[in-house]
């Protein structure tokens, strides 16, 4: 009996002059990533929008099985980094702005914890130092911070 292969991500970052890159899987869409923030997002930018993104994929997920889907979602990310090099994340604040008219505010709570405890590949990948703390507002009505525990 042979071992499942191990799920594995290649992407593929091509320089297209000064800071800009073109990145992406190979075959797939790029992206453009440019340090100085002109063409597209920084680095550091596009890690707090996959990190935003995962994480509200499996809000989307979780509350479509709940049967209680959202109309709309929003994620806003803060990120606080390090004066000196390396210039790395210290903390990171997640705003997830929700609506949906059959969604309660403690499905829609557990949702984030789930994925970013459980579930959110990218969450899971960062230092487990990182200070993360989120808040749910549900149809305007902004929730309670909630320290992050990042999967480990």
């Amino acid at each position: 009996m042979t071992t499942p292969a191990k799920p594995v991500s290649m992407i593929r970052a091509t320089w297209k002059g000064a800071h800009r890159f073109d990145a992406g899987r190979v075959g797939g869409p790029p992206a453009r990533i440019d340090a100085s923030a002109e063409t597209g997002p920084s680095p550091t930018d596009t890690l707090l929008a996959a990190l935003a993104s995962c994480s509200a994929i499996d809000v989307v997920d979780i509350l479509e099985k709940r049967r209680t889907p959202l109309s709309a979602l929003e994620v806003e990310v803060v990120g606080e980094r390090n004066a000196t090099a390396p210039r790395r994340f210290l903390a990171i604040d997640l705003t997830f702005h929700l609506t949906g008219d059959a969604v309660d505010r403690v499905h829609a709570e557990r949702a984030v914890s789930l994925s970013l405890e459980r579930y959110c590949s990218v969450a899971s990948s960062l230092a487990a130092d990182i200070v993360m703390q989120t808040v749910v507002v549900l149809n305007g009505e902004r929730g309670e911070t909630v320290r992050q525990v990042v999967g480990r």
